[in-house]
């Protein structure tokens, strides 16, 4: 969270002419609730499996950039059906800016309470090994908009080859 994922895949998808959906938005769309409503009344573990069903049958297959939270890939199994579908790019900023960027929001429940610097160094000390393994990794700290939408794009272009080749 707060690492330009809505942002730069806005972008991207602007660039390449495909269309662009973020994965939380129509979790809220489908499900009538925000993500704080989710987590509240159905739990973090019911909304991972939202999140699980809406990549499985919730976007189209092809010609679409999804923007996905960061607990998605690291949920088992994730990693691979992301890998199946498409190109996965993961967006990484510093502790510092993830803070500053999202302090300016009340709608992340991951980090309501007391400290949510320390919930953010926490969740990212579980999450880093997966989100290692996860493909590109793009840091997006004081970097301007079209600097890292290029680098998603160089990414796109090998991983998307890759993707062709080995469909074939």
């Amino acid at each position: 969270m707060g690492t330009g994922k809505s942002t730069v895949g806005r972008a991207v998808a602007a660039k390449l002419g495909f269309a662009f959906v973020d994965s939380d938005h129509e979790i809220e769309r489908l499900r009538g609730k925000t993500i704080p409503e989710i987590f509240a009344q159905d739990g973090e573990p019911a909304f991972r499996t939202m999140e699980r069903e809406f990549v499985e049958r919730g976007h189209a297959p092809v010609r679409t950039v999804v923007s996905c939270g960061g607990g998605l890939v690291v949920q088992p199994g994730m990693l691979a059906v992301l890998k199946e579908r498409g190109v996965v790019v993961c967006l990484h900023a510093s502790v510092e800016t993830i803070l500053a960027r999202t302090s300016r929001h009340q709608h992340r429940p991951l980090l309501a309470g007391e400290n949510p610097e320390e919930r953010i160094r926490t969740l990212y000390a579980a999450r880093e090994p997966v989100y290692k393994q996860s493909g590109t990794v793009i840091l997006t700290d004081s970097r301007p908009l079209h600097d890292v939408v290029g680098h998603v794009m160089r990414a796109w272009r090998r991983d998307a080859a890759d993707l062709a080749r080995k469909a074939r």
